[in-house]
């Protein structure tokens, strides 16, 4: 039998990365993840007890509101929704326990698992398989989506200008990756 204190955790992407002039892609960093649903009544006190004020627009995402929890977010994916992720690896659950109202939270760290597409080329990269209108004009830095890639579920968040982090259930992880890894050797990209 193994020993779990020397047990470490397996991430699926570990050591790709692939990409061309315009484009790198590569796992993202361990984090801990959140699936959130609340009612209106928690969504206050769920904002205070994660120190991410929890958005309410369609499409929008929210930092962290203190130093420590900078490398928080908070990603808007339906009106009583929302997915947190935390670079840092907090423990999400322990943060919301004490929270008032009716609400739902679910550790899904080990099913997640995200990929960092960036460079000039991040946006033609994952339009080659995304249906998201991914101008800046309409998805502006900040903003997020659960759409499609291909032939799988993701949830889509802007970083930055030419950043953007793809998540996706680890069991579709690899296709996810060899999907950007291949549109990434389009020579129009």
């Amino acid at each position: 039998m193994a020993n779990a204190g020397t047990a470490l955790p397996q991430y699926p992407l570990d050591g790709r990365v692939a990409g061309s002039a315009q484009v790198h892609i590569a796992p993202a960093g361990p984090a801990s993840r959140l699936a959130l649903r609340a009612r209106p009544n928690a969504v206050v006190s769920l904002s205070k007890a994660l120190a991410v004020k929890l958005p309410q627009k369609p499409k929008t995402s929210a930092e962290g509101t203190a130093a420590k929890t900078k490398s928080r977010r908070a990603l808007w994916l339906g009106p009583d929704e929302w997915l947190i992720i935390d670079e840092n690896g907090a423990d999400l659950m322990a943060a919301c326990r004490d929270a008032g109202g009716t609400f739902s939270a679910v550790d899904v760290s080990n099913r997640n698992t995200a990929v960092i597409v960036s460079g000039a080329a991040a946006e033609a990269v994952i339009s080659a398989g995304c249906p998201q209108d991914l101008s800046l004009k309409v998805f502006p830095v900040g903003a997020c989506a659960r759409t499609l890639m291909g032939k799988t579920e993701i949830v889509l968040l802007r970083e930055e200008e030419d950043v953007f982090r793809v998540e996706c259930w680890r069991s579709f992880s690899a296709y996810a990756f060899a999907f950007l890894a291949e549109a990434a050797r389009d020579p129009m990209v």
